[in-house]
């Protein structure tokens, strides 16, 4: 088992800058890839950014690759997520994900059975 809790949302201007940290507890954490999903009103989730378990690797969809960058700290259990030059179509609840199945980056939101409660990013213009 694994909970998850994010923090450090809030409101930004366009072009700014944010990072969003990611507590875990449980044994098995740094045992998981982890990821981000993030859910604007009316869409559908949409998978954000992935690490494995050394943080080693990563993967992005192009929508945020080069503004994005996903990191952990496994003595702290800890995910984090940096956002730079912020766009209003960021805009959305971001949620931290423990893998449990499927191939490291999958955007399948069935692949993921560990969820936070989202953290609410809003970028202005």
């Amino acid at each position: 088992q694994v909970q998850l809790v994010e923090s450090g949302g809030g409101l930004v201007q366009v072009g700014g800058s944010l990072r969003l940290s990611c507590a875990a507890s449980g044994r098995s954490f740094s045992s998981h890839a982890m990821g981000w999903f993030r859910q604007a009103p009316g869409k559908e989730r949409e998978f954000v950014a992935a690490i494995n378990w050394s943080g080693s690797s990563t993967y992005y969809p192009n929508s945020v690759k080069g503004r994005f960058t996903v990191s952990r700290d496994n003595a702290k259990n800890t995910v984090y997520l940096q956002m730079s030059s912020l766009k209003p179509e960021d805009t959305a609840v971001y949620y931290c994900v423990a893998q449990t199945r499927g191939f490291f980056g999958s955007r399948r939101t069935s692949d993921y059975d560990y969820w936070g409660q989202g953290t609410q990013v809003t970028v202005s213009s």
